[in-house]
């Protein structure tokens, strides 16, 4: 690495802005102009729109391409890759500063604060013949996906470097940290900027509404109720300030925004559901194209074979549901597992379509049938060599109704509280589940799982847990049979022995973060020395008052 990823991140948007084309989804399309410089570009509101298009996915490549699935769900043990180097070392808690997609990810978070950056300040110095609102829309945008990037930086690393000026950092890259409070507040107070400026509906589909605000909104304050105020990570108690406002962040969705859940929950991870009502937020990718950086890569790595894809881009045979999640499905929770991993004798019509579709008939394994959706014949040309062209689901509206279950069983040991069961059950019975008429922690961590399994969450809703619960977080993990194999016998899975191809290390309190890319240390020795405080320039939004 010759210079470090802060460095990286800082080049002009404008360049991501007019670079991207092609796209199945108008906003991302541009027309290139070699004559444009950031003085002539933002006349117009079109252009404050295409300033920020490249945010919802070329940014995000690094994070997307395998970290987003290996550690939200391979470091979970939803996962199982014992010959995938980019999953394994997750799930067995033997990543070091230099495994590969970490890097990569770490890199990624940067770009996103970078090219956010550079969006909110180029906006703000050149932005002409646009109203104060139409510039504030964008800056919402971008101040969100900044937002985004910090939650994730947080919750894997702990202290991180805040940057707001760009050019700050290119003078002087050799700056500390700052502390994990901070940047949960600093992601906090973007958030909040982005639920009072962005609009409550949009004219294209895939672009941020305030109704993405407040749901994202709803899990950082969830996340930071286990921090705020508490100094003993085995408290057992969260901030009833920050479950407050969780609850009403998720309230403003649930009750004012009218959107509902799709009916149909496998519907949501196909092609046509890509940017369904339900998903508040996605990253869009360009179908059709084989570019680099521009595509969702994710179906090549969990494809079981070249028949789903249509071509050699079939990574996925050893990639598949582990044990424990399999385990952990109830017996009548058929759609969400059919619609998340494929099981012996399990029918898609959306695969294979020339033969009629296609029948799964391993017995060894359940591998990933979420973000795998057929081939280029099975959809039209969207699908290419090591492009779905799926959305990757970021934020849906079943997570915001579940954060709001949680947030108000807050820290007690059950609930029965009318509004935390109507929005908990609306999950439920969408997946043909019985309704309960009372929930505990235990009912919100099954929902939790199932429901968004294989969407790069389950890690950090374990890692939310530890704020406040880091033993039995701990235990928790040390007891998932983590290379555990199972076969499908008599109608139902079983487990086997162990696959020793990779050992699984003893989960400890030092492992609920990630280290420091390698390069990062060397380049900024600061980032081993204790975190300095963060001297906020802007006060908080009041949204609830």
């Amino acid at each position: 690495m010759k210079r470090n990823n802060y460095i990286k991140a800082l080049g002009l948007s404008l360049v991501l802005a007019i670079g991207i084309s092609g796209c199945n989804d108008d906003f991302l399309d541009s027309t290139p102009n070699d004559q444009i410089t950031l003085e002539n570009y933002f006349q117009n509101n079109a252009e404050l729109q295409a300033a920020t298009a490249p945010l919802y996915s070329k940014v995000w490549f690094d994070f997307n391409d395998k970290f987003y699935y290996a550690l939200g769900d391979g470091r979970g043990n939803n996962l199982f890759a014992p010959y995938s180097d980019y999953i394994y070392p997750f799930t067995n808690f033997t990543e070091t500063s230099l495994t590969g997609p970490m890097v990569s990810a770490w890199a990624a978070f940067y770009n996103v604060v970078g090219q956010s950056n550079n969006t909110i300040n180029n906006i703000r110095n050149f932005a002409v013949n646009v109203t104060e609102d139409q510039k504030n829309l964008a800056i919402a945008e971008a101040r969100f996906m900044r937002g985004v990037a910090y939650w994730y930086l947080a919750s894997l690393w702990g202290d991180v470097i805040l940057i707001e000026d760009n050019a700050a950092m290119v003078n002087n890259p050799i700056v500390p940290t700052n502390p994990r409070n901070d940047v949960f507040e600093f992601a906090i107070r973007d958030l909040e900027f982005a639920a009072k400026h962005l609009p409550e509906t949009t004219g294209q589909s895939g672009r941020l509404t305030s109704w993405s605000a407040y749901g994202m909104l709803s899990r950082v304050y969830l996340s930071y109720a286990g921090l705020h105020g508490n100094s003993d990570p085995n408290s057992g108690t969260r901030s009833a300030e920050y479950l407050e406002l969780a609850k009403k962040a998720a309230l403003k969705v649930a009750e004012e925004s009218g959107l509902e859940l799709n009916e149909d929950y496998a519907a949501l991870f196909t092609l046509e559901g890509n940017n369904d009502p339900e998903h508040l937020f996605t990253l869009n990718w360009v179908g059709g194209s084989t570019e680099y950086g521009i595509t969702n890569t994710q179906q090549a790595y969990f494809a079981w074979n070249s028949e789903i894809t249509g071509d050699d881009a079939a990574w996925g045979y050893y990639t598949y549901a582990s044990w424990d999640v399999i385990r952990t499905y109830e017996a009548a929770d058929q759609e969400r597992l059919h619609a998340t991993f494929a099981t012996n004798g399990a029918f898609y019509p959306e695969l294979r379509k020339e033969d009629g579709g296609y029948t799964y008939e391993e017995t060894d394994r359940c591998n990933v049938k979420k973000g795998v959706v057929g081939s280029s014949k099975d959809t039209d040309g969207v699908v290419q060599r090591m492009n779905s062209g799926a959305t990757t689901k970021m934020l849906r509206l079943a997570e915001v109704y579940l954060n709001l279950a949680e947030a108000i069983l807050g820290n007690s040991a059950s609930t029965s509280d009318a509004v935390a069961l109507e929005y908990f059950n609306k999950v439920r019975t969408r997946a043909g589940m019985p309704t309960k008429s009372e929930i505990s922690y235990s009912d919100l961590h099954y929902e939790r799982r199932v429901e968004l399994a294989m969407e790069g969450q389950y890690w950090y809703d374990l890692v939310r847990r530890a704020y406040y619960k880091q033993q039995e977080v701990i235990n928790y993990l040390n007891n998932q049979e983590r290379a555990v194999q199972y076969e499908f016998e008599n109608g139902q899975y079983v487990a086997g022995d162990a696959n020793t191809a990779q050992q699984v290390a003893t989960a400890t309190e030092s492992m609920l973060l990630l280290p420091y890319p390698e390069g990062e240390l060397v380049q900024n020795p600061l980032l081993r020395q204790d975190p300095v405080p963060y001297v906020f320039n802007e006060e908080r939004i009041s949204l609830f008052e």
